[in-house]
């Protein structure tokens, strides 16, 4: 069986209207399978919120509100089936029960249990909205299947146990019916509810994807396909019609937001290509993702992460000294950091980490035990307000004459720390965010606009 997983993410699902496009282009393709959801758009916010401690009884009831409202809005365009309105209320009165919780007793195992109900509302009427369409089709649990550990808030996946439960308990239903579930949860050993971060739908799609050993995986949201840029900033950026494994990695990772980072981990893995479309226009076609392709140009696209922090770390005893760096990175994995990009020089240290790199609850990164840490065997400077702008291509590091026509466009920017070099496929400079559109601008008029 030659098997399809679609990805929708919270526009596509936003309503019934939204729901039923999406249930056409599932319906369209005989090899779509497998359906994994996002929680209509809206929700995970005010999810978000009712886990905020600042939050106050008639704050709460508000968003219970608001977040009803919805669910029930699609469900009343369904005819309110009598399974999905019992299924619904029960998740809608456990939202209620989790964040009175939290008021009084805070628990991330809880924010997260509460995060989730986002996803499973608009599986259970997605499912219906199928059915509806005379499609044999269900809600399924993705915790069954979807094992991580206990890291709450950005739990990490535990790749062979999902590729195992998935044989066991979801390969055999997708012969007879479309199976629609959730993004951003799994479940660790204990059974109890995880998230895997913001943004985590797409990656929950690639890890079912890879471990049913699907042929492609398929992420519709309401861009059709991965542009040159952020058309907002540029508006002559165009999409493009194919790319490598390898260039989406950098995309993603670099702030190319139609795409989750770690989707590309699972597909790259397994050879499974993507593909990126709006559920809005799918008549307008998208972006591939594949291994090789035929055209590599050398500029590729340029990528925007705003929120960016500057971390700098001085001591002398890094002077003409060995361990420093070894020490760093050790604190900073004890405290789950990644660092992005990292410039030295003979006693400095400067380290560029993603604030929108926060765990599903919106917390930080840089707590005050990592800072105290860190202290202890050197100084720290925290930057903020700054933003990451990479050039994204092919032979970057090894095509003469790169340099000058970036540096010419960033003559008139105050440039923070420059990285190439690393990878053939990105330059990257960090820059002041109030500058950023304007340096993402002035790069695709000059690399892509001007030939």
């Amino acid at each position: 069986m030659s098997l399809v997983v679609a990805k929708f993410g919270g526009t596509s699902v936003a309503d019934y209207g939204a729901m039923n496009r999406c249930a056409d282009i599932v319906l369209g393709n005989p090899d779509c399978r497998l359906v994994v959801v996002s929680a209509s758009s809206g929700v995970t916010n005010l999810l978000v919120e009712l886990t905020q401690e600042s939050m106050n009884d008639d704050g709460r009831l508000q968003r219970l509100k608001q977040i009803a409202q919805i669910q029930y809005a699609i469900l009343d365009k369904l005819g309110r089936p009598n399974d999905v309105a019992a299924a619904l209320d029960k998740l809608l009165s456990r939202m209620a029960v989790l964040s009175e919780a939290l008021a009084s007793q805070r628990s991330k195992a809880t924010m997260d249990e509460l995060l989730s109900l986002g996803e499973q509302c608009s599986s259970a009427l997605f499912a219906a909205v199928l059915r509806e369409k005379g499609a044999n089709s269900s809600a399924f649990d993705v915790r069954r299947v979807l094992r991580t550990d206990s890291h709450f808030g950005r739990a990490e996946p535990q790749v062979e146990q999902i590729a195992s439960l998935s044989r066991e308990h979801l390969l055999p239903l997708l012969s007879e019916q479309v199976i629609v579930t959730q993004g951003f949860i799994g479940s660790d050993e204990a059974g109890q509810t995880t998230t895997l971060g913001r943004g985590g739908s797409d990656y929950s799609a690639a890890l079912l994807a890879e471990a049913l050993k699907a042929s492609a995986v398929e992420i519709w949201t309401d861009v059709a396909g991965i542009y040159t840029t952020d058309p907002r900033l540029a508006p002559n950026a165009h999409p493009i019609a194919e790319i490598s494994f390898n260039e989406a990695a950098e995309m993603a990772t670099f702030g190319a937001k139609v795409l989750h980072p770690a989707t590309i981990l699972p597909a790259v893995r397994q050879q499974i290509q993507v593909f990126v479309g709006s559920s809005k226009e799918p008549e307008k076609g998208g972006t591939w993702i594949r291994h090789q392709v035929e055209d590599a140009p050398v500029f590729r696209a340029v990528a925007l992460r705003r929120d960016q922090t500057l971390l700098n770390l001085h001591s002398l005893q890094m002077l003409h000294a060995q361990g420093f760096l070894a020490e760093t990175f050790a604190t900073l994995a004890r405290h789950k950091i990644s660092v992005d990009l990292i410039t030295t020089s003979e006693v400095n240290v400067s380290l560029t980490l993603d604030k929108t790199g926060s765990d599903s609850s919106g917390q930080g990164l840089l707590s005050e035990a990592l800072l105290q840490e860190l202290s202890q065997h050197c100084r720290v400077r925290v930057e903020d307000g700054l933003a990451l702008v990479a050039i994204i291509g092919n032979r970057i590091a090894t095509t003469a004459g790169i340099c000058r026509r970036v540096f010419e466009v960033l003559e008139p920017h105050n440039v923070r720390m420059i990285c190439q070099g690393a990878s053939p496929h990105n330059l990257c400079v960090l820059v002041a965010e109030s500058e950023a559109a304007k340096v993402v601008k002035a790069l695709h008029e000059n690399l892509f606009e001007g030939v």
